[in-house]
């Protein structure tokens, strides 16, 4: 029995390490769970490209929206985790969605291998450029002097505009009105319609209107200043503490990934986001690139997952 057993241990390893050595042998699909046109979106293309060019084979983009990202995300997990099923996903799926809906079908703090987070953005504080609010602190005097009447618009419940926006009222004692939208484009028609007042945007989605001068920057949620927004101070700066929030968008796989397919993933990817034709585009767009280890991202998942619970736990945050 015992020879039997080592016989088929050694038997398994041959197979992964074969498995590994001949991957990618057919298209490798990176799912984005979100409809085409976002920045995970973006990132899995701007990938695909970079990984065929560096490992060869195909990578293949497949855009699955619906539920806040957990319908793909719920795909990946059940995919074979042999490196030809990989999920590009923003932050939601793995920290934010599994506190806000119930029976998503996984477990984002077991049933994935993490493998790098790819890029990181800041959230910029943006008005309307006929905005009265000329500051944070003209925000602030408002908001105290009318609780609960300044609108601010996100791209969804649960989205990262909306957490910011539960944080900034969490840290600074004051209430202003949610609007919750069902994607970042309409948020962005309606601000510049002046028909909500606020909005804590993605600094890649909000950096195009601020630079034509048709949004109003009043801070940013970064622990520096961005490079793409030099003048616009963090709120670190201006006094409110506990506020860094970065979008991030990362690469993950179904669990079980072999090591050394992770590893030639992850180098890989780190190379592709800081080639020469990369990464001085993706800085330009407000991004940060990241680009860490498998350690690193899993650490780094579980402390977003905690920072997150505890937050919506305590705002007692819904997904209606």
């Amino acid at each position: 029995m015992k020879k039997l057993l080592s016989a088929c241990l050694l038997g398994l390893a041959a197979s992964t390490a074969a498995l590994a050595q001949t991957w990618p042998a057919k298209p490798v699909t990176l799912l984005v769970p979100f409809p085409p046109g976002g920045s995970s979106d973006a990132i899995a293309r701007l990938l695909g490209n970079k990984l065929q060019e560096g490992l060869g084979g195909s990578f293949v983009v497949d855009n699955r929206g619906g539920a806040g990202g957990t319908i793909g995300t719920v795909a990946v997990k059940r995919a074979a985790p042999d490196g030809y099923t990989l999920l590009v996903t923003s932050l939601g799926p793995l920290v934010i969605g599994p506190h806000l809906l119930k029976n998503i079908g996984y477990d984002p703090t077991k049933d994935l291998d993490y493998i790098s987070v790819a890029v990181q953005a800041p959230n910029v504080l943006v008005v309307p450029a006929a905005s009265p609010h000329k500051s944070l602190a003209d925000v602030l005097s408002f908001e105290r002097a009318n609780p609960g009447k300044m609108s601010f618009a996100s791209s969804g419940n649960g989205s990262s505009d909306h957490i910011t926006a539960e944080l900034f009222w969490q840290q600074t004692g004051t209430t202003g009105l949610h609007i919750p939208y069902k994607g970042g484009g309409p948020v962005m028609t309606d601000l510049l319609g002046n028909q909500v007042d606020a909005s804590f945007m993605n600094i890649n989605t909000a950096l195009p209107q601020i630079k034509a001068g048709k949004l109003r920057a009043l801070s940013i949620t970064s622990a520096k200043r961005s490079p793409a927004l030099p003048e616009v101070p963090t709120m670190d700066e201006l006094g409110i503490k506990g506020l860094q929030v970065y979008s991030w968008q990362a690469v993950a796989a179904p669990k079980g990934l072999p090591a050394d397919i992770k590893r030639r993933l992850n180098g890989a990817i780190v190379a592709a986001l800081n080639a020469p034709d990369v990464k001085p585009k993706l800085l330009e767009q407000g991004f940060e690139i990241v680009a860490n280890t498998p350690e690193q991202f899993t650490a780094f998942q579980a402390a977003e997952f905690e920072r997150w619970r505890k937050l919506i736990a305590e705002r007692r945050i819904t997904a209606d």
